[in-house]
């Protein structure tokens, strides 16, 4: 575990659901609104639709299907992107984001973000939150056909973003992703231990962790 040196970094590269948005909007849909409409859908019960609905996610875990809204449309014939829309009063940002992306970007850090969502479920994010507005770049993973789980988008990523290994901050919620960037070599790396407001903080094992990013601003330089 490498203790941050502000001082140090250029580039920050960062996750979005959970880690800069509340994880809550995409828990409730994927977890409780989808089992609801195939339940109704299909003359099951809700138990029965949540159970269907964990087998088809484990199936995919971690691959780019999961995080594809094209997938998902065409596995559940459902218009996916009008449902994210009838749920998307739940997107919100983490209270702690924008004060921490303005310190970043005060310290003249490039600040990157790299999402596994779809493309269509970041530009609804962005729609409703202006997170852009704070941030150099935003890059979807679909861009590179794979997801932050494998090596061979961090390889892809760093080609196109030119970032150095020992100069770099990742952060993200999951355990998966920050054993990836670990085992890329990205020098910092910090886990978000709270991602959903609606769920008790707990910490990723083997990484700095982090609860308010606004514990940090005395210290980014």
């Amino acid at each position: 575990m490498t203790k941050i040196n502000w001082s140090k970094i250029n580039t920050v590269l960062l996750d979005m659901d959970g880690t800069l948005l509340d994880l809550n909007f995409d828990t409730e849909f994927w977890l409780e609104h989808i089992p609801l409409i195939i339940a109704k859908k299909h003359k099951i019960t809700l138990q029965q639709a949540k159970q269907e609905m964990m087998a088809k996610y484990s199936a995919v875990q971690g691959k780019i299907e999961w995080y594809c809204l094209d997938y998902w449309q065409q596995q559940l014939d459902l218009p996916i992107i009008k449902l994210k829309h009838e749920l998307s009063h739940l997107i919100k940002l983490r209270p702690d984001t924008i004060p921490f992306l303005d310190a970043l970007k005060a310290c003249g850090k490039r600040v990157v973000l790299v999402t596994n969502a779809h493309p269509d479920s970041l530009s609804l994010k962005i729609e409703k939150t202006q997170l852009d507005s704070h941030i150099d770049e935003l890059i979807s993973c679909h861009t590179f056909g794979t997801t932050k789980e494998n090596q061979s988008l961090w390889q892809q990523l760093q080609q196109s973003l030119n970032f150095d290994n020992e100069s770099t901050l990742f952060v993200d919620d999951s355990q998966q992703v920050l054993l990836a960037a670990q085992e890329f070599g990205i020098k910092y790396i910090m886990a978000v231990a709270n991602p959903n407001s609606k769920i008790p903080a707990k910490n990723i094992e083997g990484f700095i962790n982090i609860v308010d990013y606004r514990r940090l601003l005395s210290e980014i330089n």
